[in-house]
C-alpha cells in the first residue's frame, strides 16, 4: 500500500483572533497553529514545537500591549507551501515579538528566553510597521521533508 502525503489546499485559509493578554488565550492560539500543522501533515514533533512557539510569541507580545490598545491580533494563514502566523498590535512602533530577540541579540547578552523557541520552530521571521501597527510574521514552510510519512491513525 502506497501512502500519499496529505492533500493541502491550494487556496489560502485564514483564521483571525483578537485576544487580550491572557495565557489561556495564548494557549488557544497555540491550538489553532496545532490544527493547521496537523492538517498540513507535519510530524508530531514539529507540530508540538510550533504550538509551543506560538504560545511563547503571544506571551512575549502581551508585554507590548497598552491600556489604549489592549488586544493582540493573530492571523493564521495556511497556503499550499507554508503556514504564516502574524502577530500585530496597535500603538508604539515596536515589534509584537521583541526585535532584539528576533535579531539574536538576546543570546549575545546571555539572555535565555522562551522566545528562542520561535526561531527554532519557524523557518522565517519578519517584522514590519505600517500606520501605527507593528506586525511580526512567523513562517513555516511545508515540504516533503516536513511531512510525516507514517502518520498514526488516531
Amino acid at each position: 500500500m502506497f501512502l500519499w502525503p496529505p492533500a493541502v489546499a491550494i487556496e489560502a485559509k485564514t483564521f483571525r483572533l483578537f485576544i487580550d493578554a491572557d495565557a489561556r488565550l495564548a494557549a488557544a492560539a497555540g491550538g489553532v497553529v496545532r490544527y493547521l500543522a496537523d492538517v498540513a501533515g507535519l510530524e508530531n514533533r514539529a507540530v508540538v514545537q510550533l504550538q509551543s512557539a506560538v504560545i511563547a510569541a503571544c506571551s512575549e507580545a502581551f508585554e507590548h500591549l497598552t491600556a489604549a490598545h489592549p488586544q493582540l491580533e493573530i492571523t493564521f494563514t495556511r497556503f499550499s507551501n507554508r503556514m504564516e502566523v502574524a502577530l500585530s498590535h496597535l500603538g508604539e512602533d515596536s515589534p509584537a515579538v521583541g526585535l532584539d530577540k528576533i535579531a539574536g541579540f538576546a543570546s549575545q547578552i546571555g539572555g535565555t528566553s522562551s522566545i528562542q523557541a520561535v526561531l527554532a520552530a519557524f523557518d522565517r521571521v519578519q517584522y514590519e510597521t505600517r500606520d501605527g501597527e507593528a506586525v511580526t510574521r512567523l513562517t513555516k514552510y511545508i515540504g516533503p521533508a516536513n511531512i510525516d510519512q507514517n502518520p498514526s491513525m488516531t
